[in-house]
């Protein structure tokens, strides 16, 4: 049950004319409402904006990312559309952290933080000033889940609106985005690249506003939240600074009157079906590892039941048919200019890997949003990163689960090439991610390296660190497939390779992977769906009995969440109430 909860809808009005079972009723009607609407007077509302359904706005603009640095001029279109449309717009704020900025170091502990503290925060606002409705807007990572997360903790009707992604930048005459700088460091180290070169890409990488341009974390989630029915299809994938942005934002402004209006609520839409469309997708174009992390806390947010290794399932019978950054070289924006998601979308749907009878916010089916927006058919296009079914890149999806007596409860990793991944080993053991990178960044890593980074999980970090630099680094050696590397922790979803992330349970809780000493032969097989180390239960249980570890801050926000985050498994989650398969 969501906090705040209304009963069904009802003719019966106020004194002032707004049904009475709007939540912001409770704040504009009646003469005992006199003082709040007084408040609400001084910012410039009037008359008919308190007779109208109060939307909220919620935005994360902040001059500390790219990806964030222009949502005020997006939630200002929303703005004006809810406003024009009839209902009673309110924008509020939200942290937000950068993913790239973070990186790297300690501070990147802060980033899945935000992700509950931005849920938290707009659950709070929505309740506290009794809201109808929400436009949820993201821009970085964390953004997008905990916005929806968000959304469906409150249960009230919203839209999701995405900010947009940012252009290629151009060097050497290719196309080159913020994964090609970081694996430009691991190429420095080697001796590869120059600085000079380096410093000179740097210049180019990123040039405007938007968030990070592959098929990473946040248009993974901005590419979910129309598949899941948050947004509108074809609202995913137009970049930041083009018009077309402005023009979602004014859609998305006008939805939200709309679901409002109707009472159409997330509770509405979202089913176990409409998270299995989300994973079809998310394997099919080859997806953020995030995005297995961030279904499973939307899923317990909304108590479906939803287990990681139905990941597994639907990857194994959904192809890969996309071949974007950071396993190919194009974009999102090369995906928007040939109809965006919707292409995708329809050519799993015609092959029946979808559920098109699911719903979305729209109050439309996914099958009928499809064929709305008549986007063309991938065989119709040429194209050199969109294949079909029939001719995939992979048979498989991009995602699949590890097993074993080191994940028990699971692991994760992307496929981002054809090879049979498997390899064994003896593992060598770091405590956390700086004394790993400063290894890699010295040269040390050869060929058939195995390398394990623990107690960086939800708990242990905490805050389950994603570890770009060092599989950058990595890549940028040269060694991308014939270096493992397996953490607790998390991978940005620029990441590729062999890498190996979520592993649960993790190591501050007693995890095997808490085990694991230097030598210990480590054996990975991505066919068989194995991550497991050559000792018996009897030794791992043996090396565990005196597992008793500090936490790493003892006060402050990060205390809380050494004690809040739950597993990886379960999405990592911090409310009480989440309920998860």
């Amino acid at each position: 049950m969501s906090q705040q909860e209304a009963p069904p809808r009802e003719d019966d009005e106020s004194e002032g004319g707004k049904p009475d079972d709007l939540p912001s009723a409770e704040v504009t009607e009646g003469t005992d409402r006199a003082p709040h609407r007084a408040m609400f007077r001084a910012m410039g509302y009037d008359d008919e904006d308190l007779a109208s359904p109060m939307v909220g706005l919620a935005n994360p603009a902040a001059d500390i990312t790219p990806c964030n640095v222009h949502l005020d001029d997006v939630a200002d279109a929303a703005y004006d559309a809810v406003d024009s449309t009839g209902g009673m717009p309110i924008e509020f704020g939200t942290i937000t952290i950068s993913d790239a900025i973070s990186m790297g170091h300690e501070g990147m502990k802060a980033s899945l933080i935000s992700r509950e503290l931005i849920a938290d925060s707009v659950e709070l606002v929505s309740f506290g000033e009794r809201m109808d409705g929400l436009v949820t807007i993201g821009g970085c990572d964390k953004n997008m889940p905990g916005m929806m997360m968000a959304a469906i903790r409150t249960d009230l009707p919203s839209v999701f609106l995405y900010g947009g992604s940012i252009m290629p930048g151009e060097h050497g005459g290719r196309e080159i985005t913020i994964q090609n700088m970081f694996e430009g460091v691991g190429a420095v180290a080697t001796g590869d690249m120059t600085e000079d070169e380096l410093e000179e890409m740097e210049r180019h990488a990123c040039p405007g506003a938007g968030s990070c341009g592959g098929m990473f974390t946040a248009n993974t989630m901005a590419a979910i939240s129309e598949t899941i029915g948050f947004a509108p299809l074809g609202s995913a994938s137009p970049p930041a600074e083009v018009e077309k942005r402005y023009e979602e934002a004014e859609r998305a402004g006008e939805l939200a009157v709309e679901v409002v209006e109707e009472r159409r609520r997330p509770a509405d839409f979202l089913t176990r079906e409409s998270f299995e469309n989300a994973i079809a997708l998310q394997v099919s174009v080859g997806g953020s590892t995030n995005a297995v992390l961030h279904l499973l806390a939307m899923a317990a947010e909304a108590g479906i039941d939803l287990d990681i290794q139905d990941f597994n399932e639907i990857s194994a019978r959904t192809p890969k048919i996309a071949d974007l950054q950071p396993g190919g070289e194009r974009f999102m924006n090369d995906l928007h200019e040939v109809g965006g998601v919707p292409v995708v979308l329809r050519e799993l749907l015609e092959a029946d890997m979808l559920h098109g009878d699911a719903l979305t916010v729209t109050g439309k089916t996914v099958a009928e949003e499809v064929e709305r927006t008549n986007p063309p058919a991938i065989a119709d296009l040429d194209v050199d990163f969109l294949y079909t079914v029939e001719d995939p890149i992979h048979e498989r999806g991009a995602i699949r689960i590890l097993a074993g007596n080191l994940a028990p409860d699971g692991a994760v990793i992307k496929i981002t090439d054809e090879d049979h991944l498997r390899h064994e080993g003896p593992v060598r053991v770091f405590e956390e991610e700086e004394p790993a990178m400063k290894y890699v960044q010295e040269g040390n890593v050869e060929s058939g390296d195995v390398i394990c980074i623990r107690n960086e999980g939800p708990r242990g970090g905490p805050g389950m660190r994603e570890m770009l630099g060092v599989t950058s680094a990595v890549a940028g050696q040269g060694h991308a497939d014939d270096v493992a590397l397996f953490t607790d922790g998390r991978f940005s979803g620029a990441t590729r390779g062999f890498s190996i992330g979520h592993v649960a349970p993790e190591a501050y809780v007693g995890g095997p992977i808490a085990a694991l000493e230097d030598g210990d032969t480590v054996a990975i097989d991505v066919d068989e769906l194995e991550l497991s180390v050559g000792l018996s239960d009897e030794e791992i249980e043996a090396r565990l009995e005196d597992h008793d570890p500090e936490p790493t801050y003892e006060d402050g926000v990060f205390a809380k969440y050494h004690r809040d985050f739950g597993s990886a498994a379960n999405g990592a989650v911090t409310n009480p109430g989440a309920q998860w398969g």
